[in-house]
């Protein structure tokens, strides 16, 4: 079966830096529903469209079609005591960036320095700035379930779940700071 919109793609996949410095090793594949969906990087489902199980390939990924340049403005300075403790450099919380009012996508911010009473806050992606190699390896295709494709992701055990429904419009307008399990 080749992989077109709406089947579900399971990849065995590893991650570098263009220095082919390894970032992931994806021992758990990454199942997506392809076809637009934005489960994976736009150029990761063009690269194995039309492909089937067995296919494989290496591709580089600029920042831009990525996870964007760094943004330095997306760097915040928080009170720590507005952050639960106890706190440490590396930890994630997701927020809003500030002063919008809810039309923003919440934000993962990392954790990238600790004083006394200030702690920084880094909103962008880890991989951000970088060109990425992805080595793929198509181990499965299959027909999307029609729920699957109503919901627009995988359902199941596999892949990554985010249950965004019913999120929305809870927050004001400062950053919203909940701990990433």
């Amino acid at each position: 079966m080749k992989i077109a919109k709406n089947t579900v793609v399971t990849v065995n996949y590893k991650l570098s830096d263009a220095q082919d410095n390894l970032i992931e090793d994806g021992r758990q594949p990454m199942v997506y529903l392809h076809g637009g969906y934005e489960n994976t990087l736009p150029k990761i489902e063009e690269e194995l469209d039309g492909k089937e199980v067995g296919y494989s390939s290496i591709i580089q990924i600029e920042p831009e079609d990525a996870f964007g340049d760094y943004d330095a403005s997306l760097v915040k300075v928080e009170d720590r005591k507005r952050l639960p403790e106890p706190l440490e450099v590396g930890m994630q919380f997701e927020g809003m960036p500030d002063g919008e009012a809810g039309e923003e996508e919440a934000m993962i911010f990392t954790v990238t320095d600790i004083a006394d009473d200030k702690v920084v806050l880094d909103g962008n992606h880890p991989l951000a700035g970088m060109a990425l190699r992805f080595s793929l390896n198509v181990v499965d295709v299959r027909e999307a379930t029609d729920e699957e494709i109503a919901h627009g992701h995988v359902h199941g055990a596999h892949g990554h779940h985010h249950d965004d429904e019913d999120d929305e419009g809870e927050e004001g307008d400062h950053v919203a700071i909940h701990p990433i399990h």
